[in-house]
């Protein structure tokens, strides 16, 4: 080969070699996205290729979506993108983020089970506001007994089936994976050294107790008070009640057996409901919890005080905590204090 024919061979590779670094560059300049901070999508199992680049669009901000009407067909898009939270960042090319969607590598969510939650439409609606399925699937599978028993639950034992905390999981995850996550945190959550605290339960009540009484009753205890350092007090109380077979007499059951959640003051009329849920007349504890009970309050039933109160009435200063009692005069007198509050204030139902 002569020199001159060598330096143009050279020459042109020079050259293409600029052509593609040049292409590269163009390619990575347009194939991204116009974003500072990450950015999400979200996709439904209602999308179609074109609903998801819409959300690219409106989410991503990308350079140049074109990129996207290129890549679709190669990619067999269409037929092949899933659904799913996915994450776009400025470091990533919408070739990435299209393999992320078909690859179904997707980044999980936060699903919060909050307590206090009472009904299963609440819980429907509060544990759906993160994850794809609908809160109407979820209410009607925790209204149909058949689909329950897979879980060991009825109508009454919903409440104590969920244990408070927030979970990472799938945002498109199906309602038997979210039914077995939750199995699978109550049984993690029942560690051998809270179990064993059902044997001081016993030996101090003379009952004997299983998981599902506990959260029965800390259902209770949440529900009196969110003062987090009186609720073994508050168990304590209930358990002394339950020891002598005396009616827990608890207000938050009566709210419950009338469906009426915002009552602020319970009145003799409200203690002649009808309902198993009311332990003014039903001797121990009622049918299954009243909602989710916190954690804190799980461990206050575990942990109880020992005591000799028998009775509470909630403070006159409105603090959401509450006056101890012994004796029954005691507690009238308590009593007395707090419906004059109530009056002063013109609380009357």
């Amino acid at each position: 080969m002569s020199k001159k024919k060598g330096k143009s061979a050279i020459v042109l590779i020079i050259l293409a070699v600029a052509v593609i670094a040049g292409c590269f560059i163009a390619y990575e300049k347009l194939n991204g996205f116009d974003i500072q901070e990450a950015a999400y999508i979200y996709i439904d199992s209602d999308d179609d290729a074109d609903s998801v680049r819409q959300k690219i669009v409106d989410n991503g901000k990308p350079k140049c979506i074109s990129m996207f009407d290129a890549l679709k067909m190669p990619l067999k898009f269409d037929s092949t993108f899933r659904t799913g939270k996915y994450e776009i960042n400025n470091g990533m090319s919408i070739l990435n983020l299209m393999r992320n969607i078909r690859n179904h590598n997707q980044v999980p969510v936060n699903l919060v089970v909050p307590s206090g939650l009472r009904t299963n439409e609440d819980i429907a609606s509060r544990l759906t506001k993160n994850i794809m399925l609908d809160s109407a699937t979820v209410a009607s599978f925790l209204n149909d007994e058949g689909m329950l028993q897979k879980y060991d639950l009825d109508f009454e034992s919903v409440n104590g089936f969920f244990i408070p905390n927030t979970y990472e999981v799938w945002w498109d995850m199906p309602l038997d994976a979210l039914m077995d996550r939750m199995a699978k945190e109550k049984k993690a959550f029942w560690t051998s050294e809270r179990i064993a605290k059902l044997d001081n339960l016993k030996d101090y009540s003379e009952i004997a107790w299983t998981e599902a009484d506990v959260m029965n009753l800390a259902s209770i205890v949440e529900s009196e008070t969110a003062n987090n350092a009186e609720k073994p007090a508050i168990a304590g109380l209930y358990i002394n009640r339950m020891k002598i077979g005396m009616p827990l007499q608890s207000d938050p059951t009566i709210k419950f057996a009338l469906k009426d959640f915002a009552l602020r003051r319970i009145l003799n009329e409200h203690l002649k409901v009808n309902s198993p849920y009311n332990t003014y007349i039903n001797p121990g504890l009622p049918p299954g919890p009243i909602c989710i009970p916190s954690i804190a309050s799980i461990d206050a039933v575990l942990n109880f005080q020992k005591h000799d109160y028998l009775y509470m009435c909630a403070k006159e200063d409105f603090s959401g905590t509450h006056n101890f009692a012994v004796t029954y005069g005691e507690h009238l007198k308590n009593a007395a204090k707090y419906t004059m509050a109530l009056n002063a204030r013109k609380i009357f139902k």
